[in-house]
């Protein structure tokens, strides 16, 4: 997918009704409704600027609502705000609702501090009464939503601005939507058969959430091994050796091993246009073709908002990218590996390549032997990896996954603590959950997920929370 794409701003149908028989009505000292609705139109519009907007005007006859189906549909919206400004008819409402194609919307109604009229006696005092009620218009509007019905619309109130930080959130995860469905997940080659419950139907990923999956033989793996000249792969080993510390036992020709198990994903990646790819790293094949697993992660996949994951997890690797599409941030992938009751954290991490590229922590990572391979027979038995202590700070942690046709949207959020590095061959950290450990877990362990999840810096519940209403998933929230 193109990066333009990727890193464009969230494009929003703007949809602000108003009521035909108010229009022409006016006072001396204020304007008519129609100049005064315009007036908070400009209001409206000036708080949105973080969106691309398609605005039709001002909907006031059933003609309108037409021409906004039209405008919306072909400006490709990847959501819907909409918003009564007073009480009106709602006939032009009824009929968006009925004939809008399945674009998710965002219902907002908005309270103001507080009125500008005193008494309705006066005549601009009370148009402005008129233009003031906007919970009529919003409570008459609400029933049809789910008459008509209406899936993915999200009813959301408040002051202004509380209303446009809300908008905000829900535009990042529903141009993250729009991204998905046009996205490519690269499986290299085959589900992971040590772990069945990762397994995902690769009908509904296209039906119900958007990406295709492409497979990826293992031949097309070692003839771009092969195909790797000296240059490149001296230059991303010199960039690896300049940035991080290596350990004294790394045999330089197992690191160039693993160098180029790394460089050539990257390269496939990029000539099959892959957005998350899905690294089968336990399959003997992955040893037989290229000597050991990867253990670097190019920075191309940060440069072009794609992801690597390994274990062949495509619900983790979908999350994955889930969360990059939402944060921008570097996104690491980690499974919790055990709990240590007396400090109220657990360890996790994930062998493997993992996003070691965050330029704030390049100092938490060395180049150390893959110790659990080393006594293997493969050609680079023991090749070294990015190992990765994960960069501290409060994260959101999620999970992705299916049962039952249905999809389930695990998160919550964990300290990742500081500290040295604990777990040969993994990237890892020590995490203190909000909730404890043992509460956590038992819950998730109720919901029913497997062992894989994604984690970025920073709050990003809202944001998982809006998305996964918007794509029709259960969503849990552990907190």
């Amino acid at each position: 997918m193109r990066l333009a794409d990727k890193t464009r701003k969230a494009k929003a149908g703007l949809l602000l009704i108003a009521s035909p028989r108010f229009k022409n009505l006016g006072g001396p000292k204020r304007g008519t409704y129609h100049e005064r609705k315009m007036a908070a139109v400009e209001e409206i519009r000036n708080t949105l600027g973080f969106l691309d907007l398609a605005y039709p005007g001002i909907v006031y006859e059933r003609e309108d609502a037409e021409k906004a189906i039209s405008l919306f549909f072909n400006e490709k919206v990847d959501f819907i705000i909409t918003e009564f400004l007073s009480w009106s008819e709602d006939f032009a409402w009824i009929r968006f609702l009925r004939d809008c194609p399945d674009i998710p919307m965002i219902f907002t109604n908005v309270a103001k501090p507080k009125m500008s009229f005193e008494t309705t006696l006066d005549e601009d005092d009370f148009i402005d009464y008129l233009c003031a009620g906007t919970m009529v218009g919003s409570l008459e509007a609400s029933g049809s939503i789910r008459r008509v019905p209406r899936r993915n619309v999200t009813v959301v109130t408040g002051t202004r601005e509380q209303v446009t930080e809300k908008i905000r959130v829900f535009s990042l995860a529903a141009r993250a939507r729009t991204i998905l469905r046009q996205s490519n997940v690269g499986l290299m080659a085959n589900m992971n058969e040590a772990m069945w419950s990762t397994y995902i139907d690769n009908y509904d990923l296209f039906t119900k959430i958007g990406p295709e999956i492409h497979y990826l033989p293992y031949s097309d793996y070692g003839e771009y091994i092969e195909r790797l000249t000296e240059a490149e792969v001296k230059e991303y080993a010199d960039e690896l050796t300049s940035r991080y510390e290596m350990m004294e036992d790394v045999e330089y020709d197992k690191f160039i091993g693993c160098v180029k198990a790394s460089l050539a994903i990257k390269n496939i990646a990029m000539d099959n246009d892959i957005d998350v790819f899905v690294y089968n790293d336990i399959d003997k094949a992955t040893f037989k073709i290229a000597g050991c697993r990867a253990g670097f992660y190019p920075q191309w996949f940060n440069d072009n908002v794609s992801v690597l994951v390994p274990e062949a997890d495509i619900g983790a690797g979908l999350i994955t990218y889930v969360m990059k599409l939402l944060s921008g941030k570097n996104v690491n992938f980690l499974e919790p590996f055990h709990i240590e009751d007396d400090y109220g954290t657990f360890a996790g991490g994930h062998a493997g390549p993992n996003d070691h590229n965050d330029p704030d922590w390049q100092r938490n990572v060395i180049i150390s032997r893959d110790v659990r391979f080393a006594k293997t027979s493969w050609k680079y038995a023991g090749a070294p990896f990015a190992w990765y202590r994960i960069s501290p700070g409060m994260k959101t942690i999620a999970g992705l996954f299916e049962e039952a046709g249905r999809y389930k949207l695990v998160c919550f959020k964990a300290e990742s603590l500081q500290g040295k590095h604990l777990l040969a061959t993994y990237t890892h950290s020590i995490f203190r959950p909000e909730v404890p450990c043992k509460d956590l877990f038992e819950r998730i362990l109720s919901i029913g997920a497997t062992q894989h999840f994604a984690l970025a810096d920073g709050d990003w519940t809202a944001h998982l929370g809006y998305f996964a209403e918007i794509m029709g998933f259960e969503f849990h929230y552990v907190k």
